[in-house]
């Protein structure tokens, strides 16, 4: 199995990939290039919409369209290209914060974790937001990190993942998907931390963990940023399968294709060094490679 870039169009920071199933398309964000993109696999096209400011991750909802955290907001686009419709405006000071990964749990509600980009109050939280009886509902459900990322849930939605990112830790809890409620606070995942002075071509880093996808099994993918790697975990943590990616900064995997077998990953490019997009000359490209277990289907936005 072998990884395959999915076009030739790079984006600075890639991210908030999913496959949607009725449109048989790719769809994902670049943040710092404030972009939407879907591609048709099949005829190897790509289409961009401009967002007013950074997209951190987008939905599809079930009526039609996507849901869309911006740094600034959560919008409705009922279609692509169209108006973008503001649902709920999330407490955070967006001069310092802005939305990053996030997703629709299994119910409908849409999820959106946020970066500190500052990197010094521990800012960072994660919300999710219930259109289901009208009036959104937002509540805060964790927080006191720096950068979220690696949110998923178990195929049978009992249990939460959460990373932060810039702490090399993987959260999890006990999820109860009518009530909302996370319980049992524990750490899933830890990884050995950035060494001081690291920069690329160094060994003695596997890279922090980023954005996640969960297959039928159960087991979780989670793309290790500045790592060149996909790590695929077993729910009791035991490491099954690493997969070395052409790109040292994959951002977030997902399961997609017809029949879900196919991985993708988004990746980065903005701010690497010239040594490195030299050796990784495709960064920012989305890849695509063939994987045995099928993925769990995309969950839509419900109002």
């Amino acid at each position: 199995m072998s990884w395959q870039a999915l076009t030739a169009q790079t984006c600075a920071l890639g991210e908030s990939p999913f496959w949607h199933p009725h449109e048989q398309m790719l769809y994902w964000v670049d943040i710092p290039g404030r972009q939407l993109l879907r591609a048709n696999i099949y005829m190897g096209t790509v289409q961009a919409w401009d967002m007013p400011s950074e997209p951190g991750c987008i939905a599809p909802a079930a009526s039609g369209g996507l849901v869309v955290a911006l740094r600034d907001g959560v919008f409705r686009a009922r279609e692509w290209g169209g108006a973008l419709e503001r649902i709920t405006t999330l407490p955070y000071d967006t001069a310092v914060v802005r939305a990053n990964d996030g997703k629709c749990d299994p119910a409908g509600r849409f999820w959106v974790g946020t970066i500190d980009e500052a990197k010094k109050a521990h800012a960072a939280q994660l919300f999710s937001i219930d259109c289901r009886q009208g009036a959104p509902v937002v509540e805060c459900k964790a927080g006191n990190a720096l950068t979220a990322n690696g949110l998923a849930w178990s195929p049978d939605a009992q249990t939460l993942y959460w990373a932060d990112t810039s702490s090399h830790v993987v959260h999890a809890w006990d999820y109860n998907l009518a009530s909302n409620a996370m319980t049992a606070h524990r750490v899933h995942l830890t990884f050995t931390p950035k060494p001081e002075g690291w920069s690329f071509g160094q060994g003695g880093y596997g890279g922090r963990p980023d954005g996640a996808a969960v297959d039928v099994d159960g087991n979780y993918f989670v793309a290790m940023y500045e790592g060149a790697r996909i790590c695929q975990f077993a729910p009791d943590g035991t490491l099954l399968a690493e997969f070395p990616t052409p790109a040292q900064c994959p951002t977030m995997p997902c399961l997609g294709g017809e029949d879900l077998r196919t991985l993708y990953v988004t990746t980065g490019r903005h701010g690497r060094s010239a040594a490195e997009l030299e050796q990784y000359p495709q960064s920012g490209c989305v890849f695509s490679m063939r994987v045995d277990t099928p993925g769990l289907p995309v969950n839509f936005f419900a109002e």
